[in-house]
């Protein structure tokens, strides 16, 4: 099965980089159910797809239920999932001495937990299907750690460890894992920092050498498009001119 026909389910799919993979799958054939907290994103680009190509649920990824309901209108209205991209994601950068708790909870909320509630979704689905594919959007912080993105890069390194272990215990369920992990990318999620200073820092930085979204949506279209003895288990991808 290429992407054709695929049944995918996307989390954190109202902007960014969920909604150009949802774009890219939905015109490559798949059938695209989608999730966010914000419904009325959601509509919109599901009415870009008068063919029915692209539905949605609002979604928040911090609620295991609604996780597990978005899955389940996947498996209703289609039969199976064969993708379920875990993308929703925070990066309040901060130094630690600033002790924002509150922001470091959030990001593990969403970050992990969200991934977690994600997978205990799907994946009972797919061992009943002896086939399927687990998607997570980690990052260039899930390798390498800067003065600020402490928290952050922590949740990022969590991810790796998660779908490792993940793709180690489901080989012969035929599951395939992968992570894709960006470098600066030109989304919204700058503006999750709560810091002006360096939110403007961030945003500058993206705009001015980051990826584009539609970037990372073709990396996740690659992973998806291989033969079944393949699996690619991550991406990582930069800017030509981003050092680290």
């Amino acid at each position: 099965m290429t992407i054709k026909d695929k049944v995918v389910v996307i989390t954190g799919a109202s902007s960014g980089i969920g909604k150009a993979t949802t774009e890219v799958l939905a015109k490559d054939g798949a059938h695209v159910v989608i999730g966010a907290r914000r419904e009325d994103r959601l509509a919109e680009i599901a009415n870009e797809f008068t063919s029915g190509q692209v539905i949605y649920q609002q979604t928040d990824v911090t609620d295991q239920q609604s996780v597990q309901q978005l899955v389940d209108l996947a498996e209703s209205r289609y039969g199976r999932v064969d993708v379920l991209f875990n993308n929703a994601g925070l990066m309040p950068l901060s130094p630690l001495a600033d002790l924002k708790v509150a922001e470091w909870e959030r990001m593990i909320d969403v970050n992990i937990k969200g991934v977690l509630y994600g997978i205990a979704a799907a994946l009972p689905i797919m061992i009943k299907q002896k086939h399927g594919h687990i998607i997570t959007t980690d990052s260039v912080a899930g390798h390498v750690v800067h003065p600020g993105s402490a928290v952050y890069a922590g949740t990022k390194y969590a991810i790796q460890a998660i779908m490792d272990g993940l793709r180690q215990e489901q080989i012969d369920n035929h599951i395939k894992t992968t992570m894709v992990s960006p470098g600066a990318v030109e989304t919204e999620l700058y503006s999750t920092i709560s810091d002006e200073q360096t939110r403007a820092q961030i945003k500058q930085q993206e705009q001015e050498a980051g990826l584009q979204a539609d970037d990372v949506a073709n990396a996740v279209a690659y992973a998806l498009d291989q033969p079944e003895k393949v699996a690619i288990n991550e991406i990582l991808l930069r800017p030509v001119n981003q050092r680290v």
